[in-house]
């Protein structure tokens, strides 16, 4: 079947300027980092894919080591790109990182410059791709010079091969100096990538100050908790949930009595808001205009859809705030 795509994609998706930059992302992204691996059904992850572009998601996020195994997503996306989606690359914001294993021995690996190029020159072979739009350090590296990364991701971006640099899972104190040295290089950061959601809200300690400040872009990954900050585990643990797949990054025992509690008072809020929990969640992130997007992943096409739901109300009242912060024991 040919794939065409969906002429009023761009209607109800709203776009958000990344940063101080040129670009606009849109408010809802596409992660890959489940669901597109060999191990997962073609069909359906196809379907996710053209569910995205037909909604107005633009932005694509992917890493070296997403499948599993490590590699196959960006393999089976790049296959989809050429078979699906190949007259619509430039509507399309494709990003990717390195910065955990990917292959044995001292080079495949944390963040020297051997280590990036290497990596992303694999990438751009695995996708079929001449360039991503932005290539992220995936984690500090301890034992590298912040200005030797930094100059990979320099020359990355001076060789063509990525025209954006990003930041990902970098502290407040260490994302103020690889800023810092971007700028000096001429190539600036363009968006940091952290964790964050209602259960893990480290970034509110600094960092989205430092971004705001330097007119960097925000976009959140794991928005709901892999799948906490849903329904789906109301009433226990499904046996299609990510909490019950061996190769899965959420473990059962990370349901605690106490997160169960947290989900269902927050449910009940969601309710009280005419929202699923799952719409609210991503809408609180939202509600911060210092976030540019927000990624989330699918496990069907359906799913997607539901997701893009939360863009029908991303404010919240004081009160509502309050209540958040009680139920998550953020009391301010």
């Amino acid at each position: 079947m040919h794939y065409i795509a969906n002429s009023a994609r761009y209607q109800n998706m709203e776009y958000r300027r990344c940063g101080r930059s040129g670009l606009k992302l849109p408010a809802v992204s596409l992660g890959l980092w489940h669901n597109f691996g060999n191990v997962d059904a073609p069909d359906n992850y196809r379907n996710i894919l053209w569910t995205a572009f037909n909604n107005g998601i633009t932005h694509f996020d992917l890493a070296n080591n997403y499948g599993p195994p490590p590699g196959s997503a960006e393999e089976n996306f790049g296959r989809l790109l050429r078979e699906d989606l190949a007259s619509y690359r430039d509507e399309m914001i494709i990003s990717t990182k390195a910065g955990y294993t990917m292959w044995k021995g001292p080079y495949g690996d944390w963040g020297s410059k051997k280590y990036l190029v290497s990596s992303l020159d694999q990438s751009l072979k695995r996708m079929g791709l001449d360039y991503v739009d932005i290539f992220y350090h995936h984690r500090p590296d301890p034992d590298t010079p912040l200005e030797e990364t930094m100059m990979a991701l320099d020359l990355i971006v001076r060789q063509g091969k990525a025209l954006y640099a990003g930041l990902s899972n970098y502290k407040p104190a260490e994302a103020s100096r690889a800023i810092k040295i971007l700028k000096e290089l001429g190539t600036p950061c363009l968006i940091h990538q952290p964790k964050y959601s209602m259960f893990e809200r480290w970034v509110e300690e600094g960092l989205l100050d430092v971004l705001d400040e330097e007119g960097i872009g925000c976009i959140p990954f794991s928005p709901l908790a892999q799948g906490m900050l849903t329904d789906k585990y109301l009433k226990g643990i499904p046996e299609d949930s990510r909490a019950a797949r061996e190769h899965g990054f959420l473990k059962k025992d990370q349901i605690t009595p106490e997160k169960l509690q947290q989900i269902s008072q927050l449910n009940q809020l969601a309710g009280q808001r005419g929202q699923k929990l799952a719409h609210m969640a991503l809408s609180w992130i939202l509600k911060d205009k210092r976030i540019t997007s927000v990624l989330v992943g699918a496990s069907r096409p359906e799913q997607l859809e539901d997701s893009l739901k939360c863009l029908a109300n991303t404010h919240f009242d004081d009160d509502e705030i309050i209540a958040i912060n009680r139920i998550l024991g953020n009391d301010l």
